[in-house]
């Protein structure tokens, strides 16, 4: 088995993945505290932490971070989400001490200098704004705030200008000393690594993280309504959702399949009856989030003031239809996708790392490719149509659409298509 773990005493737990067949190697540290962590008041803070973390340590400056990492031509990155913070870096397998060098550097040294936060803070402020102009982006943000309205889970995870501007370097340190600790975080690396080499690189690395404690968010409760704003544009960006499932729901693989077969490919129900047969959109697609606790399903197109009118109920009878059930083909194709896309993940080093970090943190352990597999087996048609009933009838749907929405069907008339 490729795959080993071991839990330091610390609480940290250190993950490999060993591939024979490359020389380079991926390493991560997945942090469990994201923006649902977040109080009103520091609504984006995760995101402006992630930010900073690359601005400069007690050992290195913000430029000497890059020049460091990117002369022995090694990549360093990180992105935040609604429950994770990951900070990760792709290097060639000589380099992997320097590599968690750095990583554990930026997470226990970072000094927040003033003359760094205020700089980011124009970047991140201008991040928001780049979103705001970009409706394809911002439709998602809006149909994640009216599904969870007044909750973290709802609120962006970039914050907002308001909020940014108000963040000090107390506010980052208060943060990451609340959520950045040991037995929440976990640091894994995958492709050219010897396990037992690793597991000593992080330990004498990451000597700085304090214990005990943990994260917690408030508990996600789907609403559902209906947002919409007229705006000059060339097309109406929609979004249409529901209440999805969690990560440990006993129907999560059968939602994925389900999204797979309703909107997933150019061979799905969407694509077919939206774009091939009518015309009526370039993009459509459909998308199964899932959270902790809850999830959010949905279905996404960019379509013209002119067939908006055409495509909303076309889209809401696909949904009302695939609750009677599929066919053993489209059954048998949604599986073969989902485990063909898994299979040529397995060739990258950097998606295998992601994909146990994530694991680790979600599920508590690595799960073997053949258990998943094992599990999108076992889904049949009958369970696609159970889960395929359960979501659309779960409560009021999610409504968020922005463009030249005038011909848009209200709100109620949209709810009303699923009884």
């Amino acid at each position: 088995m490729s795959v080993q773990e071991t839990m330091l005493p610390s609480g940290l737990r250190v993950a490999t993945d060993t591939m024979e067949s490359v020389e380079t190697t991926s390493v991560g540290v997945w942090v469990d505290a994201g923006a649902r962590n977040e109080t009103p008041d520091l609504n984006g803070v995760s995101h402006m932490l992630e930010h900073m973390a690359f601005k400069g340590t007690k050992r290195r400056t913000a430029r000497g971070i890059a020049e460091e990492i990117e002369a022995v031509g090694g990549h360093l990155n990180a992105y935040t989400s609604r429950e994770q913070t990951a900070y990760f870096a792709r290097v060639v397998a000589n380099d992997l001490p320097l590599a968690v060098d750095i990583l554990a550097d930026i997470l226990q040294n970072s000094t927040f200098d003033e003359q760094e936060l205020e700089r980011e803070r124009a970047v991140i402020i201008q991040e928001i704004g780049q979103t705001q102009d970009t409706p394809d982006d911002l439709i998602f943000d809006q149909l994640q705030e009216v599904a969870f309205p007044e909750q973290s889970l709802g609120r962006s995870i970039l914050g907002t200008v308001e909020r940014v501007n108000g963040f000090d370097r107390s506010t980052l340190r208060s943060y990451m000393s609340a959520h950045y600790r040991a037995p929440g975080m976990v640091v894994v690396a995958s492709g050219k690594v010897v396990h037992d080499t690793f597991v000593s690189l992080v330990e004498s690395a990451f000597d700085g993280l304090g214990g005990g404690g943990g994260t917690s968010c408030e508990v996600g409760k789907y609403q559902g309504g209906d947002w919409r704003e007229e705006r000059e544009l060339e097309q109406v960006h929609l979004t249409l959702g529901f209440q999805g499932l969690p990560f440990r729901d006993d129907d999560f693989y059968a939602a994925q399949i389900l999204s797979t077969v309703l909107g997933g490919g150019m061979s799905s129900r969407l694509f077919q009856e939206v774009r091939e047969i009518r015309g009526l959109a370039y993009s459509v697609f459909s998308f199964s989030s899932s959270y902790k606790d809850c999830g959010l399903f949905g279905v996404y197109a960019g379509t013209g003031q002119g067939e908006v009118e055409e495509l909303v109920p076309v889209v809401c009878d696909q949904l009302v239809e695939i609750t009677r059930g599929i066919g053993e083909d489209e059954l048998s194709r949604a599986k073969t996708q989902h485990k063909s896309g898994m299979k040529m993940a397995l060739e990258s080093s950097m998606s295998r790392c992601e994909q146990l970090g994530r694991q680790m943190l979600i599920y508590g352990r690595p799960i073997p490719i053949l258990e998943i597999i094992a599990k999108i087996e076992a889904v049949d048609t009958h369970a696609v149509r159970r889960v395929a009933d359960r979501i659309v009838s779960s409560g009021p749907p999610t409504v968020a659409a922005i463009g030249p929405i005038g011909n848009l069907e209200s709100y109620s008339a949209i709810a009303g298509r699923f009884g």
